[in-house]
């Protein structure tokens, strides 16, 4: 499967757009631009029943955690206009490449 090319990285903060976390805001945990697919903070939970492992310590029960999210079904949030956005790209004068806000046109990367 090709890799994709995608704009949104770790720790950026998103909002989902469908599904039934539609809405909600979130921090990005984990990004697999090869599936095309992400991790955010708290958002899309799902249950899973683990068995109990007293080698790994793991205690058995029901467990809540984050599933995937397909990255068409999240937008950018802007951390200087709070709003979400597409992502640009531009060169400084330094000569670095940095993503930029549609909308403000204020520079993501610090």
């Amino acid at each position: 499967m090709p890799k994709l090319q995608t704009s949104i990285r770790r720790n950026d903060t998103v909002m989902v757009t469908g599904g039934r976390d539609a809405g909600k805001r979130g921090r990005v945990l984990k990004v697999f631009p090869s599936k095309g697919r992400l991790v955010v903070e708290g958002l899309n939970l799902i249950k899973r029943h683990t068995r109990p492992n007293p080698q790994k310590n793991i205690k058995g029960g029901i467990v809540e955690r984050e599933a995937l999210l397909h990255m068409s079904n999240v937008q950018f949030v802007c951390p200087e206009c709070s709003t979400t956005t597409r992502i640009g790209h531009q060169i400084l004068d330094d000569g670095r490449k940095v993503r930029f806000c549609r909308k403000c046109d204020g520079v993501v990367d610090k």
